[in-house]
């Protein structure tokens, strides 16, 4: 078989196995509870109006809690679901025999690992573009109530032309923009990461309990390994075994991502303009973490014996 041959057929097999996964998460439903709460806690945001404060109170804090509710049930809509749906994959299908079913065929183990592992991103990602287009209706709703308000109030005041116009633009920045859909993205990407250091975990792990335990450890201590990093740093300076110290501290940030690099959320709810290189850093630092875990769960994955 040619070398492009050989692609097709793994990328097929990978397609299939990952459709399969996706199916088989969506007959869980577990999952719809968890889903439906999110969905309430964005779409809450439209009834939430102020009702018996004057118009100089329904400015951009409006849309600010929009985006922070709304992101914030994003993301912890996507750790729980990466983590859970990713632990309670590989028992399941040894439960169910199909894993051996699967690697009779015979499949590639890496192509096993890598199709369950798209199967939980693609859930990941169909239920966050949910989320992201109940999200933007609402704040687009809004920012338009807004709007009106604000330059009925401001026109009231004897406000001039400039000053309103300027007033829209900053309205305007605080609504539905590509920077709020980076940010998004990078909830997608935090999830990736998130999913793919939960199949490690799973694949030495004797319980779906302790995969799901152990990776939100990992989770939260991702989001202090750059303060732990640099206090260290500062306290080992000038030692003389200070090199060993850096090539450890390299090794656990190779291993142990920095989560903290993905905390772009409070800037893009300001009304901030999120870069392309940052988020073209943040891609770049995702799909490198999904790489390295899923080879590392390759090798330990190859060598057990079903």
């Amino acid at each position: 078989m040619n070398p492009l041959s050989n692609t097709i057929a793994h990328a097929s097999r990978i397609r299939v196995i990952a459709f399969h996964a996706f199916t088989q998460l969506v007959r869980m439903k577990v999952f719809y509870f968890l889903a439906f709460f999110a969905l309430i806690l964005i779409g809450s945001n439209f009834f939430n109006l102020p009702q018996h404060e004057g118009p100089e109170a329904a400015g951009v804090n409006i849309l600010h809690s929009i985006k922070s509710w709304s992101l914030g049930a994003m993301t912890l809509f996507s750790v729980v679901l990466s983590i859970v749906a990713t632990a309670l994959l590989l028992p399941k299908d040894v439960e169910d025999r199909t894993l051996y079913t699967i690697l009779a065929k015979p499949v590639p183990r890496l192509d096993y690992l890598a199709g369950k592992l798209l199967g939980v991103l693609l859930l990941v990602f169909v239920s966050l573009a949910m989320m992201d287009v109940l999200m933007t209706g609402i704040l687009h709703i809004r920012t338009n109530m807004v709007m009106e308000s604000q330059v009925a109030f401001a026109e009231s005041r004897g406000h001039s032309a400039e000053q309103i116009a300027l007033l829209k633009s900053d309205i305007m920045a605080q609504g539905a923009t590509a920077s709020l859909q980076g940010a998004v993205f990078s909830v997608f990407l935090r999830a990736t990461i998130i999913a793919s250091m939960a199949l490690l975990i799973s694949t030495f792990s004797t319980s779906t309990l302790f995969t799901t335990i152990i990776s939100f450890l990992i989770y939260f201590m991702g989001h202090f390994q750059a303060d732990a990093r640099a206090a260290y740093f500062t306290s080992e300076a000038g030692t003389s075994d200070s090199f060993l110290a850096r090539g450890i501290s390299l090794l656990i940030s190779l291993a142990l991502p920095d989560f903290q690099l993905f905390n772009v959320i409070d800037a893009v709810i300001e009304g901030q303009v999120l870069p392309l290189f940052i988020l073209g850093k943040l891609t770049l630092i995702g799909l490198f973490y999904a790489v390295f875990y899923v080879i590392s769960s390759w090798f330990i994955f190859a060598k057990k014996e079903f």
